[in-house]
């Protein structure tokens, strides 16, 4: 019965054919493919070989001569633990938690004695100090491995928390009721719309609801976005006109659950709203080399139409988006949301998945 080019621009499933199920990859503990974690572990290691060589340095020249030593093992050996613990990323997170502990350590062992080897090959060591790099590079391993660990385990209460503040906007009250309202004036003229209406809101709620995991595909979020237009479309009909700018390069982009829905919703709350002239709502992706940038952008009503100042938001939505992102992406993402001159635009940039 329904008809997906009414109202949705998502199609309904064929017949017979069950939605499809993500699902749940094996989780590492520890995930060292962060460009961030590379610059903080590599800035660590410095810092611990300068001040290592302070204790046996009596003047700046030999301080910087050790410093410089103690850096041609060290950096090199670090280099290659992160390297190794994010090629094994996928064989250790079918391992149980003590065991990728213990792999973690024991490659920074090997890696400990590596930077040893390369410091008597090139003649700096006369004796070298085989044991003492090892459990120096599995020391190294051991605290760069809780401190991922750490890291890992505070996306959850943070997804969480941010989980049950888009859940519950979305589920307001008075937007069910509206479209629930919607739906039922549209069911004896319109049925095909109402059906549709219905089914874009039974997505809606399927979704808040489900699991999908740390991350989904950047095609998924629009699918989810496009559902909650279509039903603010009915509501808002000529006044919330919708232009979409996608990129099918940029699809594959991983992004935290539900988070691009909220920028929209904001859109149409603070855009279209407000002003009886209604509001233009434009949803913009596109690939740039290794980054994919998403833009959402609303006009803003005039102040002729305000009777009193117009409510502001909190930002919380905006600041769990930006939390969310640097969870996931850490330093490669990048999020932006301000005034550009007559409208309002929000900015993400991610990495494309490769």
């Amino acid at each position: 019965m329904r008809n997906p080019s009414i109202l949705s621009a998502t199609s309904a499933a064929p017949a017979g054919v069950r939605p499809r199920v993500l699902a749940r990859q094996p989780a590492a503990s520890f995930d060292a493919c962060q460009i961030g974690v590379v610059l903080r572990a590599v800035l660590f290691v410095e810092a611990v070989a300068a001040v290592a060589a302070l204790f046996l340095a009596s003047t700046l020249a030999e301080w910087l001569s050790l410093t410089a030593v103690v850096t041609g093992g060290a950096l090199p050996a670090t280099l290659l633990w992160l390297l190794a613990a994010c090629g094994l990323k996928k064989p250790l997170g079918r391992l149980p938690s003590q065991a990728q502990y213990g792999a973690g350590v024991l490659l920074g062992a090997l890696a400990g004695l590596y930077g040893c080897g390369l410091l008597r090959l090139t003649g700096v060591l006369g004796t070298a100090p085989w044991l003492a790099s090892a459990l120096a590079g599995a020391l190294f391993a051991g605290v760069a491995v809780t401190a991922l660990v750490l890291r890992a385990r505070g996306r959850t209460p943070a997804a969480t928390t941010a989980r049950l503040e888009e859940l519950q906007s979305r589920i307001r009250p008075h937007f069910l009721f509206n479209t629930l309202n919607s739906a039922i004036a549209l069911v004896r003229e319109e049925p095909a719309k109402a059906e549709a209406m219905l089914e874009d809101l039974s997505e809606l709620f399927r979704q808040a609801l489900a699991d999908p995991g740390e991350s989904v595909t950047l095609a998924d979020e629009i699918g989810l976005a496009e559902r909650y237009l279509a039903i603010e479309q009915v509501r808002f009909g000529e006044r919330l006109r919708i232009r979409w700018d996608l990129d099918a390069a940029a699809s594959d982009a991983r992004l935290p659950p539900l988070l691009l829905q909220p920028l929209v919703e904001n859109a149409v709350k603070h855009g279209v709203e407000p002003s009886p002239d209604g509001a233009r709502v434009r949803i913009r992706t596109q690939r740039r080399g290794g980054m994919v940038v998403i833009e959402v952008v609303n006009s803003l009503p005039p102040l002729r139409w305000a009777d009193a100042p117009l409510p502001r938001g909190h930002g919380i939505a905006l600041a769990n988006v930006r939390d969310r992102l640097r969870l996931l992406h850490d330093v490669q993402a990048q999020f932006s949301a301000g005034m550009d001159q007559k409208n309002y635009r929000v900015r993400i940039a991610i990495p494309a998945s490769s």
